[in-house]
């Protein structure tokens, strides 16, 4: 594992263990996590030099078993503890200090390594907890030792980006970034310019939730088993990023013991321009492939969700997309099984542009306007009436 420095001096891995998407017993967006499994590839990726582990308070379960597998594995001392505060649903001074503690006791833990106000999209959002007088809650938990780094994760334009980066003295801070995203939200003139200023940069998505492997069309995959490197959908899209010397670490949410130590052997071995020109070329074929199929720009991070009428938003836009990069018998087919054969119905007709989950989007896509057209496409007429009818047979 390869390691770059934090703003003091302090090694990070390059690789970052995001524990957003862990495996759950009852299958995507359901059940509890499976511990055994996740117990699993966390102590891999320890062992392999993994070093920072991202979690947040809206992870389901999430800051929970981090705390737990560190604890019953004596590994706390060996990793650095990353997790943000709700900014979103602060009201009061407070309750900074409130869910501030019961992350603590979730993560089982007397101190969080690196602290981050969660999702800022405008400096707006920063300006209200200066009201609540955050400053100075930050300047008592750095002196006790609670919070040793301070910095924010971002989903929002650059120029709002730059201005909640010039609003205060950040440790660190998180963004999306990967090739497809590299001129949106922070983008590279964020990244740049975050470095300029001596700040760590954390990537959260470098794979766009799995679509720069999972859901890139045929044509862009075959595209890249052709080229001499050998390297799969996902090294390259990671070499993409350990190139430039201005990200320090990339965070991957990995749920399986080879994704894991793929992923740590791609960390050890990529240095700082270990992208050619030539492999510049083949990631500009690629972007240009998948800018032609896809849909929407869905990560599937689940932000939307729950819906307040049940529909399960990022798997028809999974699904979606899954019609124009893999055909449309495949998107329609794993919708079936994903959402039309559920129990509790899922579609994207029982949709009352209530609008809450486009307020809780990161990439700010506008659901409401696209679930129906999802729906259509996904639900023909003929798919509709089988459908109906296979429902009424399985599920009684």
């Amino acid at each position: 594992m390869q390691y770059r420095n934090d703003r003091n001096g302090s090694p990070l891995s390059l690789l970052g263990f995001g524990c957003m998407r862990f495996e759950r017993t009852g299958g995507p967006g359901g059940g509890r996590i499976d511990y055994p499994k996740a117990e699993a590839q966390i102590m891999r990726a320890i062992d392999l030099g993994v070093n920072y582990f991202d979690t947040a308070y809206i992870y389901p379960g999430s800051e929970g078993l981090l705390g737990e597998v560190l604890e019953s594995n004596h590994a706390r001392d060996r990793v650095n503890i990353a997790t943000k505060l709700p900014q979103y649903l602060i009201r009061s001074s407070a309750a900074i200090e409130r869910y501030f503690q019961e992350e603590l006791r979730r993560l089982r833990t007397d101190r969080v390594d690196y602290y981050l106000m969660h999702m800022l999209t405008d400096v707006v959002a920063w300006q209200k907890l200066e009201r609540l007088r955050i400053r100075e809650w930050i300047e008592r938990k750095k002196a006790s030792g609670e919070i040793r780094n301070i910095g924010f994760s971002f989903h929002g334009n650059t120029q709002m980006f730059l201005k909640v980066l010039d609003a205060y003295d950040w440790d660190f801070c998180q963004i999306q970034y990967n090739y497809m995203d590299e001129n949106s939200q922070a983008g590279r003139t964020g990244l740049l310019a975050a470095a300029k200023r001596g700040i760590p940069v954390i990537i959260m998505e470098p794979l766009r939730g799995g679509k720069l492997v999972n859901l890139l069309p045929r044509e862009a995959r075959d595209l890249i088993a052709r080229d001499a490197h050998g390297w799969s959908p996902a090294e390259l899209a990671l070499r993409w990023l350990y190139s430039q010397p201005q990200v320090t670490c990339v965070l991957s949410g990995m749920n399986s013991i080879p994704m894991v130590e793929e992923n740590c052997r791609v960390a050890s071995e990529a240095t700082v321009g270990c992208v050619s020109d030539a492999d510049l070329r083949l990631i500009d074929q690629v972007k240009e492939i998948v800018n032609e199929r896809m849909r929407i720009g869905c990560t599937g991070c689940g932000y939307c969700m729950p819906c307040p009428k049940g529909v399960d938003i990022p798997s028809a836009f999974r699904c979606w997309n899954e019609m124009y990069t893999e055909g449309k018998a495949v998107g329609r087919k794993e919708y079936w099984q994903v959402v039309s054969l559920r129990k509790e119905p899922a579609f994207a007709t029982q949709c009352v542009r209530c609008g809450k989950c486009e307020a809780h989007c990161p990439q700010h896509l506008p659901i409401r306007d696209a679930l129906p057209q999802a729906d259509r496409d996904l639900r023909p007429p003929h798919y509709r009436a089988a459908g109906a009818v296979a429902r009424r047979f399985a599920l009684g």
